[in-house]
């Protein structure tokens, strides 16, 4: 699939690692892409993500633009000029409400009034950023990608109570032409989706190690050689259709949904200090001797992999 062809130029703004992440895919698809940071000297950890990024979205299928190349990007301290022109401006600045509103009557100023503005926000409501807005509410919008953006395809898109249709649409066709696999979440609820699922288990977990049911290290290996596996290959309400047997989703809930599957949710766990060194010193153990650099490549190689075979059955079935 192609980009729209009325988004020719990407702003970024906040070149930190999702802001560069961001700026990866988009030079990787031939998108003129102008990264913005206070900061000067973020260009270089930019030029450093963008130049390990590419080979990753080649080997992945997904880098039309075969002569990509970091220097692609033009990188800027001046917002004034890194807004001039553009077709769509991607924020990834802190989790500060006021300094959003700020910054996007700021990014008003300097854009066209068709210029969508999404923020990568994964905490803040669009809504709440759009009181304190002064104009045009309604082409800002939540774009909440998963780390990193360039190679995990979940990007949340959810409007603010002031977001048009239109926008809405127009962000999730700019997104999936990227290969991203964008999700519309239609009412705003803090934590979109998927980080309100991973707050359910991270609770569950706490619980585990408070307890002392098991060892940080059990859980890892629990996770990574269970379910862990099933997720990256289906969801989980395809999972439980197929836990039903031949009977399918109908069996499962008329016999498991319920209080066979809730007994076990006891109690949310007291996060105190000796629960917090707790879980450092298991996940310390696991860690060992391992640098974050080599943790990064493990995790990336084996997403890569998982990937490219999610994308060869979705090809089968197409």
């Amino acid at each position: 699939m192609s980009v729209p062809s009325n988004i020719k130029k990407v702003t970024i703004i906040g070149a930190g690692s999702i802001g560069a992440s961001w700026a990866a895919l988009f030079i990787a698809h031939g998108i003129h892409t102008v990264a913005y940071d206070i900061n000067a000297s973020a260009k270089d950890f930019l030029i450093e993500l963008v130049d390990g990024a590419l080979p990753v979205l080649s080997r992945l299928g997904n880098c039309p633009n075969t002569r990509a190349k970091s220097s692609d990007i033009v990188f800027t301290t001046n917002l004034a000029e890194a807004l001039k022109d553009t077709d769509f401006v991607q924020e990834n600045g802190p989790e500060k409400l006021e300094f959003k509103q700020n910054l996007f009557n700021e990014i008003s100023k300097h854009v066209r009034d068709d210029v969508i503005i999404a923020t990568s926000s994964s905490g803040l409501r669009c809504s709440a950023i759009q009181e304190g807005l002064t104009s045009n509410l309604g082409r800002c919008v939540v774009g909440h990608p998963f780390n990193p953006p360039h190679l995990i395809p979940l990007v949340e898109v959810v409007g603010g109570s002031a977001t048009s249709p239109e926008t809405v649409s127009r962000t999730l066709e700019f997104y999936n032409n990227l290969g991203k696999k964008a999700v519309h979440v239609k009412k705003e609820a803090k934590g979109h989706i998927a980080n309100r699922l991973q707050g359910a288990l991270m609770r569950e977990m706490m619980h585990l190690i408070q307890e002392d049911i098991c060892t940080v290290p059990d859980i890892e290996d629990a996770m990574q050689y269970g379910p862990g596996l099933r997720w990256g290959v289906m969801g989980p309400s395809l999972l439980f259709h197929l836990a039903g047997g031949k009977g399918g989703i109908e069996h499962f809930a008329d016999h498991l949904l319920g209080p066979a599957m809730t007994w076990y949710a006891e109690k949310d766990p007291e996060v105190n200090d000796e629960l917090r060194n707790k879980w450092i010193a298991g996940t310390r153990e696991i860690v060992a001797e391992r640098s974050f650099d080599e943790l990064v490549m493990q995790r990336d190689e084996e997403i890569i992999e998982l990937l490219k075979i999610k994308k060869e059955f979705e090809g089968d079935r197409a």
